[in-house]
């Protein structure tokens, strides 16, 4: 039987009783599934120190007690979130041929990123988490 997580579109942090990092990934299909690996390595990567959870539906991870990215898998598409208006100034260039909305990135599975640029991202809200100017 496979697991199908539904993600409400309220606000809630809320989450089928359960649900865990592993069994997000295996409702997955396996393309995706693959991608989103990819993404919590990277991630992992740049915040070794981040602890991971599942926070609305979806991985999530925290440093020092704080939110500081998200990853969800989709049907055609991966996604990063929280991309600040810091973040978005600093890989602005970058950021071309992605879809982006006022906190989110979403790359299709046909053009993922980068493990380099999504730990160079994931450091930039690591700063900004921390609190430091250079993010």
């Amino acid at each position: 039987m496979k697991l199908t997580v539904k993600v409400s579109s309220s606000r809630k942090n809320t989450q089928p009783a359960g649900l865990t990092v592993q069994t997000y990934l295996a409702s997955l299909p396996s393309d995706v599934r693959s991608a989103v690996r990819k993404l919590r390595e990277a991630i992992r990567a740049a915040a070794p120190g981040a602890v991971e959870s599942i926070s609305y539906g979806i991985p999530a991870f925290k440093l020092d007690g704080q939110r500081l990215v998200y990853c969800a898998g989709w049907k055609s598409h991966t996604s990063l979130y929280p991309i600040t208006a810091g973040v978005r100034r600093a890989f602005a260039g970058e950021l071309d041929g992605y879809k982006t909305s006022k906190g989110t990135i979403r790359f299709p599975l046909t053009k993922q990123p980068s493990s380099t640029f999504v730990r160079r991202f994931v450091k930039a809200r690591v700063a900004e988490v921390r609190g430091k100017d250079n993010a």
